[in-house]
């Protein structure tokens, strides 16, 4: 068993960047035409947002992500300036469309996939166009039900 040792941080090395958050909300499904443009800020630490000008947090809408973890109305934050690799979370325009899918790489073929096992994955050369937009750092879920939070 691989034990890691956890690194206590002092005060002087908790600075915080600010993160844009982007809109309208990423598709992990189907696309909506009813999303809303979302704008804002997250503030992060620097030591999970290490290039905060390649930094940006999108909210997630649908569920074709739950195999990663991912669910409707949670909050990725993804970094442009990382190269996606086989097995990576990444946003990816394809055809116009801006979408969180898992990249895969079978048999010298590049892949975007639903991590959900009812969806398929479809290769990159079948869209029309397609880019890897960046690369999922982490998300964010919330575990109570935001009507219920006080502004």
């Amino acid at each position: 068993m691989k034990v890691r040792q956890i690194v206590e941080l002092g005060a002087e090395d908790v600075s915080t960047v600010r993160v844009l958050i982007l809109g309208p909300a990423l598709c992990a499904g189907f696309p909506s035409p009813a999303d809303d443009f979302l704008e804002g800020s997250l503030e992060l630490p620097r030591w999970l947002a290490p290039n905060p000008p390649a930094t940006f947090a999108w909210n997630i809408s649908g569920d074709s992500m739950r195999g990663a973890g991912i669910f409707d109305r949670d909050l990725a934050v993804v970094d442009r300036s990382l190269k996606a690799v086989h097995d990576s979370v990444v946003v990816a325009a394809v055809d116009g469309q801006m979408s969180i899918k898992r990249f895969l790489i079978e048999e010298r073929v590049a892949r975007l996939a639903f991590d959900n096992p009812d969806l398929p994955a479809f290769a990159v050369e079948e869209a029309a166009e397609a880019e890897i937009w960046g690369v999922v750092r982490f998300s964010i879920r919330w575990h109570i039900a935001r009507a219920g939070l006080v502004r």
